[in-house]
């Protein structure tokens, strides 16, 4: 049985594909928290600044994200944008583009949970102190918000990783996809070459998430104790 999994995985390049379709599912998730930090971190700043417009109409865009599935999205941008605008897209931009959308929508919420759950009283004291208004935000608010807010990142970080395989439907090669052609090859051969090759996959997310998590609730459970 050991030898019919292995005939899988020597066979022409299968094993070096399935690196280079982790090597794509890692580019695209890294890339698209790292564009949603750079986006998301302002928005939910401007969410926890409690002024009137700007705060609502970012809270509309987060409620929209989150009620439309992502698969949706990416069939959204890729196909219909493509057909009524003429606005031809490569399936890479599309799908950082929809994961940033996404990612970007979850990252403003945690910053904003993030910087109103600090009590009242640290900015009073700021301001006893002496400090200006962004000193206290400097000083203050930011040490604190980040280290409530890096648990929240990093578990984000793993949902974008296990969100990536929905590129499989807009046919970029990632490690689902490359997955999915070698089964259609050598199952032809051998009857479990499914089972080999997705429970390759799954032992590969798993490797790759599963220590994230734990690192997240270890942060998590060490600052608020």
């Amino acid at each position: 049985m050991l030898d019919s999994a292995l005939s899988i995985f020597v066979a022409g390049r299968n094993l070096a594909r399935l690196w280079e379709g982790l090597e794509i599912t890692l580019w695209i998730s890294l890339a698209s928290v790292g564009l949603s930090i750079a986006f998301g971190v302002p928005f939910g700043l401007v969410m926890a600044s409690g002024r009137r417009f700007w705060p609502k109409i970012l809270r509309l865009y987060l409620e929209a994200v989150r009620v439309v599935p992502v698969l949706v999205l990416l069939f959204l941008f890729y196909y219909t944008l493509s057909s009524a605008f003429s606005v031809n897209l490569s399936a890479y931009v599309v799908s950082v583009l929809v994961f940033t959308i996404w990612g970007a929508a979850e990252m403003s919420d945690l910053v904003r949970a993030s910087v109103t759950s600090l009590p009242a009283h640290q900015r009073e004291s700021g301001r006893a102190l002496g400090l200006t208004g962004r000193q206290v935000d400097l000083y203050v608010v930011v040490p604190q918000a980040v280290r409530r807010l890096l648990p929240g990142v990093i578990n984000l970080t793993t949902r974008m990783i296990k969100t990536t395989p929905f590129v499989f439907f807009i046919n970029i090669p990632d490690l689902m996809k490359v997955g999915q052609q070698i089964v259609e090859v050598a199952g032809m051969r051998n009857h479990l070459a499914s089972v080999w090759v997705y429970g390759f996959i799954f032992l590969v997310y798993f490797a790759i998430c599963y220590p994230v998590s734990l690192f997240s609730r270890h942060l998590e459970g060490r600052w608020q104790s």
